[in-house]
């Protein structure tokens, strides 16, 4: 374990809850603490509080093209911590919807990341953040479509297989 890593418990069950556009709304005490900000400092800030810089950008569009067309994402997910330190959930995001079927928020779920699962995954971000780097988002999706032998009309049936197998240590 890195020094500046906060490592969840086993049981612990990370929620929170936005607005349409990724303003808290909701945290649960377990979030509060992983975070390391005050109930007061996260209700009302945008969740991307808690982006870590080693989070590729291509992560948060699948997640965001995602939940934007009510569907549910899967993955690993770096957070940072408000004292530069970081902690790695399992994430499961879905639209919150109204009787109308339109969105109304976001529920995220996280919980203890497969600790081999962070391993096999932490170089493949690594790999999407220098492609970042090089070529903006079109070349982190493209490196991403070819690390998953993926085409654009399966690419996210590949990752959540690939975040699936890793969590459950596959």
């Amino acid at each position: 374990m890195n020094s500046n890593e906060y490592v969840l418990k086993d049981n612990d069950f990370i929620v929170s809850k936005t607005d349409p556009k990724g303003y808290i709304t909701y945290c649960n005490r377990i979030f509060v603490e992983a975070a390391g900000w005050s109930r007061f400092e996260l209700i009302g800030a945008n969740h991307n509080i808690i982006r870590h810089p080693h989070m590729p950008k291509i992560a948060f569009k699948i997640l965001w093209d995602l939940i934007q067309s009510k569907k549910e994402f899967f993955g690993f997910v770096k957070n940072l911590r408000k004292n530069g330190g970081f902690y790695w959930v399992f994430a499961y995001i879905t639209p919150d919807l109204d009787l109308n079927g339109n969105i109304v928020g976001y529920t995220s779920f996280r919980k203890k990341p497969n600790t081999e699962g962070v391993r096999q995954i932490e170089p493949i971000y690594k790999e999407l953040l220098e492609a970042e780097k090089r070529g903006g988002i079109a070349e982190s999706y493209e490196l991403l479509k070819k690390l998953l032998s993926a085409n654009d009309e399966n690419v996210i049936e590949k990752y959540h297989k690939l975040v699936f197998d890793l969590q459950k240590g596959i």
